[in-house]
């Protein structure tokens, strides 16, 4: 499986990272200048580190085979997801490699999922949030449960992670399930 993740400027980067420690398969990652930064406040991890976890293009670099709709990927992620990223691709913006591949995701009918990073919701953050789960995106909110009695932050971002993988249709064992917790 290709999977092409994006992290985009928004809290909670670490999502994305473990994203990328945990799937298979060729990954392709894209950062955007504010994601960098915030990798750097929120986890201490470096470009070098993240070398190591994915093939990475410049969220700039219009260049990149990524940019092709020709480019073959099975899935994008954008996780974590800035409501700005997730505004410009529900109106169709494609002013970066990460809002391009967005598009080129929904024209070329490929799975899209948008890890939006960001409470509370305006209006309109909802409406796009709507209009682009019409147009076939998931929208995947970061929203640990706590039904698993999580003890660490890593319980709540595998939570999170696991339901990535669940929707990429990836089994794992990240995090307990209600029914393996709850049978009568």
């Amino acid at each position: 499986m290709k999977t092409v993740v994006g992290i985009s400027g928004a809290s909670g980067v670490i999502y994305g990272v473990r994203l990328l420690e945990v799937l298979k398969g060729e990954k392709f990652l894209v950062v955007s200048e504010h994601g960098w930064e915030i990798m750097r406040e929120e986890t201490g991890y470096t470009k070098d580190d993240i070398l190591k976890l994915a093939h990475i293009y410049k969220n700039d670099d219009f260049y990149s085979p990524l940019a092709s709709g020709s480019f073959l990927f099975d899935s994008l992620v954008i996780c974590p997801c800035s409501v700005s990223t997730m505004s410009k691709i529900a109106v169709g913006i494609q002013d970066t490699l990460m809002t391009r591949l967005a598009s080129v995701a929904f024209k070329e009918k490929r799975k899209c999922i948008l890890v939006v990073r960001e409470t509370p919701l305006s209006t309109i953050a909802l409406e796009n949030m709507a209009r682009l789960s019409l147009h076939g995106a998931t929208i995947l909110p970061a929203m640990p449960a706590f039904y698993h009695h999580p003890t660490h932050v890593s319980d709540m971002v595998d939570f999170v992670v696991g339901k990535i993988l669940d929707s990429l249709g990836v089994e794992n064992e990240l995090f307990d399930r209600w029914g393996d917790i709850h049978t009568p």
